[in-house]
């Protein structure tokens, strides 16, 4: 059974301009489904439709068999089973970073205040971030502030974890302590989706590659398969894309 289905979803912002072309997806618990494809193919806006963030014009979304996809007047009851942590962070600046951790928790989901600050406190020592609880963003590094944010997200226990380019507004040496945590989510059997353009992450991390171009998915395989012999001309292509990219960036740092 799977935890997460995705059946014919289709997201137009205007009649003429269709996202999502009847994508269809299943998750199974525990799997870690790494979506890629080019810039504007509709891999973002897939996770925001997951999160409720962007309604839906046809198809629908179920977790665990519940229909959550257009819920508008419990949208909110819906998020905390679906974590999602963005490519801008988005902590309060005002707040500390536990107290930017124990909102959520708090507020939406009325939990003991002991409890949590003690799950918030353990899960800030399992990324090296204790020491920085009564810190304000200001005064943390982009990676430290994405990792506060991973730890946001899996203080409300979460039964998806969606990742959207995470690593994207990173400086090089501070992405590798970010994808360490998400590398150590994904081996505890966390269900997760990432959109990444990190392709060697990709290919370590992910149980399954969903490749998506113009708002369809293309082609879906093991990363070993995808990586090394991909079925489709446009997977290739991309591949390909990606390999120039690397020569480019290599000779010049020579």
């Amino acid at each position: 059974m799977a935890l997460l289905k995705i059946t014919n979803l289709v997201k137009s912002y205007r009649t003429e301009h269709t996202i999502l072309k009847g994508v269809s997806l299943n998750v199974e618990k525990g799997e870690v489904v790494v979506i890629l494809g080019p810039s504007g193919c509709g891999k973002s806006t897939l996770l925001r439709c997951i999160n409720g963030l962007e309604s839906i014009q046809g198809g629908e979304i179920l977790l665990d068999d519940e229909v959550i996809s257009n819920r508008k007047n419990d949208m909110h009851k819906i998020r905390q089973k679906v974590g999602m942590v963005f490519q801008s962070y988005d902590l309060f600046p005002n707040m500390t970073v536990l107290k930017n951790i124990l909102l959520g928790p708090l507020k939406a989901q009325k939990r003991d205040k002991a409890e949590v600050t003690a799950q918030a406190e353990k899960l800030l020592a399992r990324v090296g971030l204790l020491d920085k609880k009564n810190a304000y963003p200001r005064e943390l590094s982009g990676g430290q502030k994405q990792r506060v944010a991973i730890v946001r997200a899996l203080c409300m226990n979460p039964e998806v974890l969606l990742f959207d380019e995470v690593t994207a507004a990173l400086d090089p040496e501070m992405v590798r302590e970010v994808l360490d945590v998400m590398m150590n989510l994904a081996k505890e059997g966390r269900t997760m989706l990432i959109v990444t353009h990190q392709l060697e992450f990709a290919r370590a991390v992910a149980d399954r590659i969903v490749f998506i171009d113009e708002g369809v998915i293309v082609e879906e395989a093991r990363p070993e398969e995808f990586f090394t012999n991909p079925k489709t001309e446009r997977a290739q292509k991309f591949l390909d894309a990606f390999k120039f990219e690397k020569r480019v960036t290599y000779a010049e740092g020579i």
